[in-house]
């Protein structure tokens, strides 16, 4: 008969994750694989010991999710890719992803597998690309405002001139004039097109989710925002409570809602104007609004403003072009996360869009 444990006893020593078995009715780690050393410096010998010193360098908040998937595993799932954060004495901070299964042993007996990588450089390298991410959007969304917003003067003038010259009977002068206002408008329609495909371009990419804290999540998307008022002549505000809301979504689909959203109040909100991001906790989920005191949504075009290729589409106030396509994108976006998406718009005093989303999967008591 192979002897399997002599097999794969090299591999599971020698692998860069950390393999162990648990037995419930005792309570005991029965094996931890070589690798608990190197990854958490602790002692296999001791690691029994060790366990409530490694339960204290948890997250509460990963405490209470463990519980919940521990529960789970026990019921016969398999549960996978389950991240944690570990903060240790000295300061340090580390963060494991762990799979966990069942297994019954020959006389009944129950023990928890599993496995758990050290995925601290993975998250570091996502949490960084989310901030340049945040930092490129809204940078793409400053450009293209100081970029057209001469180039929108510039077609104004033209069309002025274009009407003072028709007295003039002067064929070349005309002709000068309707090329410049059709190079000022193939240009801020091209600026505009850029940004449009850099904000919807992933739309039809299947989710990959994550368990997320909105609210730090989404304050650190409003902050380049704010670093930038100026520039936009905007007062960009945050509220959102002290204590995170983890939800489970798509981390750059979600960044691609919230920041057309913001894109859209910018352009339909006049110079020196309010755009306000909040974030609250619902009995069953997080609210997420985006409310701006600009121009508003005329009542005729409100019932079309999700369609695609919708009528409601307008220039905004600088004259930016829009395809039409974001709100579709949008609301489709919040439907793959279970979402749904409401609004409310008053002509001349502005208008407030909500996503509902509903948060993880609440422990069973």
């Amino acid at each position: 008969m192979v002897d399997f444990e002599l097999l794969f006893g090299p591999l599971i020593e020698s692998s860069q994750a950390i393999y162990f078995l648990y037995d419930i009715a005792s309570r005991r780690v029965l094996y931890v694989s070589p690798t608990y050393e190197r990854i958490l410096g602790g002692n296999v010998e001791y690691v029994n010991e060790e366990l409530p010193q490694l339960k204290a360098c948890m997250h509460p908040d990963d405490l209470e999710f463990l519980a919940d998937k521990l529960a789970r595993a026990l019921s016969g799932e398999l549960i996978e890719d389950v991240e944690l954060r570990l903060k240790h004495p000295d300061g340090s901070r580390q963060w494991l992803c762990l799979t966990l299964m069942r297994v019954n042993g020959p006389n009944n007996e129950t023990y928890l597998s599993g496995t758990a990588h050290d995925i601290t450089r993975t998250k570091q390298y996502m949490d960084n690309a989310h901030k340049y991410n945040a930092k490129k959007n809204a940078t793409l969304e400053i450009l293209s405002h100081d970029l057209a917003g001469p180039l929108v003067v510039a077609q104004q003038l033209a069309e002025h001139i274009a009407q003072q010259s028709l007295a003039y009977q002067d064929a070349s002068l005309n002709e000068l004039v309707r090329l410049l206002h059709e190079t000022c408008k193939d240009s801020v329609d091209l600026i505009r097109d850029f940004v449009d495909q850099e904000f919807m371009e992933s739309a039809n990419v299947v989710l990959k989710r994550e368990r997320l804290d909105m609210v730090a999540w989404a304050h650190t998307l409003v902050e380049e925002y704010q670093r930038s008022a100026q520039k936009l002549d905007k007062h960009f505000h945050f509220v959102a409570p002290n204590e995170p809301i983890y939800v489970n979504c798509d981390k750059n689909k979600f960044e691609q809602v919230l920041n057309n959203l913001i894109s859209n109040a910018i352009k339909f909100t006049h110079d020196g104007g309010n755009i306000t991001i909040k974030v609250e906790p619902l009995p069953a989920g997080v609210g997420i609004s985006v409310l701006d005191d600009g121009i508003g949504i005329p009542e005729a075009l409100q019932p079309v403003l999700f369609d695609k290729f919708t009528k409601a589409r307008r220039p905004g106030l600088r004259g930016e072009k829009t395809t039409g396509l974001g709100m579709s994108v949008i609301k489709t976006i919040v439907g793959l996360h279970n979402g749904h998406i409401t609004f409310e718009s008053v002509e001349s005093k502005g208008s407030s869009f909500r996503i509902e989303l509903p948060v993880l999967a609440s422990l069973p008591d």
